[in-house]
């Protein structure tokens, strides 16, 4: 068998192609002095780097409109000692709800309390003494009951009793500083997936009715997020891009015109229902999604410094 010939092959100019990489979109050099928005602008327009600024817009955007800014945050978010950012977009008035799993009030409880979270979980396990801190489960577990008997969520329970326990590093804990400022903040639990469920303070039934209150809660957020509104799920890969989906469609079926909108996933890896159920399927009616891969003591400031360039806030 011979090769084939080559001879023959049809061809055409390179003026006359369909390129999708142009000079006009590299990026620039940073030159010393530049501002942080002179930065945005020098990303090449391509890829995320076309993406990133335009998420910045989207948001922004939705401050200016009074449309709906919510974030969904894993404890990752927390941990990474990234809370002032997110106090701050709340101050500002850009962040109007957050959305947490249940870990995420652990942490910031903790933060609250004593300035300090993370235990070691790979030795503590070995003797069964991982989760057992008694103020963390005691305190959060009681604020789940009391607040649930007042028709509170876990969010505004949690966030009223680290106001209430006078905690000294409260400046830093997202919960506090949303109770006072009277912002939502919905969380979102899976019984059994908790440190505080471990402990005898812990009740099933106050548990699931505070939750349900926020899910609810989050709906009503949902509803107002059509033309302009901003969802992003950050570091939560399986419970909150569920929630989200499901708290979408209720408000759908309940009549209201969720629609051209924008999500955005930010996490260190990709997972499937963030990147399905944030990303993809709820903006199929209209709108925009994004999804970026970074750490998030790195992400995340940078999107908040965007954000506050283009609302032009100090």
């Amino acid at each position: 068998m011979e090769p084939i010939s080559l001879a023959a092959v049809t061809t055409y100019s390179l003026l006359d192609r369909v390129s999708k990489v142009e000079t006009n979109k590299f990026a620039m050099p940073h030159i010393k002095g530049d501002g942080f928005s002179v930065f945005i602008d020098k990303l090449p327009g391509i890829l995320k780097g076309k993406d990133f600024p335009a998420l910045i817009e989207k948001i922004v955007s939705a401050y200016m409109s009074k449309k709906p800014v919510i974030f969904g945050m894993g404890a990752h978010v927390i941990k990474c000692g990234l809370s002032p950012i997110i106090i701050d977009l709340m101050k500002k008035g850009v962040i109007t709800t957050v959305s947490l799993n249940g870990a995420g009030i652990i942490h910031d409880f903790e933060v609250a309390l004593v300035g300090t979270t993370s235990e070691d979980v790979a030795s503590a396990l070995t003797d069964g003494s991982f989760g057992m801190a008694k103020e963390t489960a005691e305190e959060i577990n009681g604020a789940i009951i009391t607040g649930a008997a007042k028709g509170w969520g876990i969010g505004r329970s949690v966030g009223e009793r680290i106001c209430s326990l006078q905690s000294p590093y409260q400046e830093y804990s997202i919960l506090a500083s949303a109770f006072k400022m009277e912002i939502p903040v919905t969380v979102h639990v899976a019984i059994g997936t908790d440190i505080i469920h471990q402990h005898p303070s812990a009740s099933g039934a106050a548990i699931g009715e505070a939750s349900m209150i926020d899910f609810r809660l989050l709906a009503n957020q949902i509803k107002d997020m059509g033309d302009g509104g901003v969802f992003i799920n950050i570091g939560s890969s399986v419970i909150l891009p569920e929630v989200f989906l499901k708290a979408l469609n209720v408000c759908r079926n309940l009549g209201h015109e969720v629609k051209d909108f924008t999500t955005a996933n930010m996490d260190m890896i990709n997972h499937y229902r963030p990147l399905t159920n944030v990303v993809t399927r709820p903006v199929l009616a209209g709108g925009s999604g994004y999804s970026f891969v970074g750490h998030h003591e790195l992400m995340i400031p940078l999107l908040a410094a965007g954000i506050i360039e283009g609302i032009g806030c100090e």
